[in-house]
């Protein structure tokens, strides 16, 4: 009798259901829902405190009116009214943990204190995937990814540049020790890095290629023209919104993943009056629920572009 129950408690605390709560942890969790790329937001809740086992779905279901599930309640269907119109509609819940898209359902994520969750109700034809966003500034280099944190580098093709120097502060303001580098270094796996460089030279780190695809291949609603010259601002068709050019001071601020241990955040820009902008938007209150962000001066702009 003493094994049964011993297997019985293992299969109650596999499946999920739970037999009290677990140990609570100082450091709390804020969740945002927005939607349509982060441009609208639809609400916010936060915690001070966690507990162990504590998972994104239990959270989201306890903060939110009309949270419905599908899969068994692994998958959210709808938040605050919303519902995601599956396969055939292509409009749908996704959630990313510290800016990262999270490559498991709600209900298996268990949250680590700090960590920022964001919930978006989106199209999907136009980018099935969009792997990592910047709206979760500071994160992900201030607490790191799946609750470890990671060492953060800042890599610019000028490293005594003031664009490479405030970049560095931006970090160090937000409570992130850094290291520096010049453009390309070797050993990016496991260390988050930002990468601040002009145009075409950023397109040497690992991903920045995908840039001239378009969202498909990079996640990111912009694209570079292969001769170097040009950056399209794109809507959520992925249809050129705006161009722009060397000279009009505009930055990209984007996040990619190019691969599961690696992550990196760009700042490039065609000419140099536009590196210096993207750099000063590197802030919570500018960035804030952003997939990318197009700079210029001092307006901060959400891609896609409406």
């Amino acid at each position: 009798m003493r094994r049964a129950g011993a297997l019985l408690l293992a299969a109650l605390l596999v499946a999920g259901c739970g037999i009290g709560p677990g140990e609570e942890r100082s450091g709390g969790v804020v969740v945002r829902v927005t939607r349509d790329f982060g441009h609208t937001e639809l609400g916010s809740a936060s915690t001070k405190t966690i507990r162990d086992g504590q998972t994104v779905m239990r959270l989201t279901e306890s903060k939110f009116d009309e949270v419905k599930t599908r899969f068994g309640g692994r998958f959210v269907q709808e938040i605050e009214g919303v519902k995601g119109a599956g396969a055939t509609g292509m409009r749908d819940w996704f959630f990313f943990v510290n800016g990262v898209e999270s490559e498991v359902g709600a209900a298996e994520y268990d949250l680590a204190p700090g960590e920022r969750i964001q919930w978006d109700y989106r199209r999907w034809d136009t980018a099935m995937r969009v792997p990592a966003i910047v709206g979760a500034f500071p994160e992900p280099f201030l607490h790191g990814l799946d609750g470890k944190k990671r060492p953060v580098r800042v890599e610019c093709d000028d490293v005594n540049a003031e664009p490479c120097r405030d970049g560095k502060d931006a970090l160090e303001d937000v409570g992130v020790p850094v290291s520096g580098s010049a453009l390309g270094a070797p050993g990016t796996e496991k260390v988050t890095r930002l990468v601040v460089a002009l145009w075409p030279r950023a397109r040497i780190v690992r991903g920045g290629s995908t840039l001239e695809d378009g969202p498909q291949s990079s996640g990111v609603f912009a694209r570079f023209s292969e001769d170097g010259r040009a950056l399209d601002l794109l809507d959520d068709n992925g249809d050129v919104a705006r161009t722009v050019r060397a000279g009009d001071g505009t930055a990209l601020v984007a996040a990619m993943r190019p691969r599961a241990d690696e992550l990196v955040w760009l700042v490039t820009a065609l000419d140099r009056s536009g590196l210096e902008a993207g750099v000063r938007a590197l802030r919570e209150d500018k960035l804030r629920d952003a997939f990318a962000v197009a700079v210029t001066g001092r307006t901060v702009e959400k891609l896609p572009l409406r």
